[in-house]
């Protein structure tokens, strides 16, 4: 089961009312939407989004019924037993890894960031972020893993010659085991304006 549908899952399992709507399901033959909320005391379109969302999940099916020409949907339970297995690997993040090892990136000038070096002087520790103007101004820091560190100490300067990603993991010395993680952070250190891309900013 990959990690959205379990979100959705639990995400419908915390709802307040969901026991006692279960339980519903479980000892009916079938039900509407109407005679649940009614039951339960909610909004029939909480209860309707509710079951549509089960029906969508396959925890249950509907039926369209009519009564006094008027259709609607009954709803029956079908898996009175699932199990939730979350599969982790779904979430590694490989579409677009080959494409950017090979962005040349650098530290972009004039960027309102601080790098912390760690005692060792020979990695970054964190980089602390500058958010907004004034008083406003919001900071934020993000501690690296030493694989990030080690990367972004090899960050060229804003006056050096950009460098592909995939070079600088090299010049690191870091493992491809850590690719991902790299990748991640320098994903972020764009959107906040601290390393600049050329695949980015033409």
């Amino acid at each position: 089961m990959d990690y959205k549908t379990v979100q959705k899952i639990a995400t419908l399992l915390a709802k307040p009312f969901a026991l006692n709507l279960f339980k519903l399901l479980v000892n009916y033959q079938d039900i509407s939407a109407s005679e649940a909320a009614t039951r339960l005391d909610l909004h029939i379109k909480t209860a309707q989004d509710f079951l549509e969302e089960l029906t969508d999940l396959g925890i249950i099916t509907k039926t369209e019924v009519y009564e006094r020409k008027r259709p609607y949907y009954r709803y029956q339970l079908q898996k009175y037993q699932f199990d939730i297995k979350v599969d982790l690997s779904s979430l590694a993040d490989t579409s677009e890894s080959d494409q950017r090892l090979f962005a040349f990136i650098r530290e972009r000038k004039h960027a309102d960031a601080v790098f912390t070096v760690a005692r060792s002087g020979d990695t970054i520790s964190s980089v602390t972020i500058f958010i907004g103007k004034g008083r406003s101004k919001k900071e934020r820091k993000i501690s690296l893993t030493r694989a990030q560190g080690k990367f972004l100490y090899h960050l060229p300067f804003p006056t050096a010659k950009p460098s592909a990603v995939r070079d600088i993991i090299r010049q690191a010395g870091v493992e491809d085991r850590f690719q991902n993680e790299i990748l991640d952070i320098v994903d972020v250190l764009i959107e906040y304006k601290v390393i600049e891309s050329e695949s980015i900013d033409e």
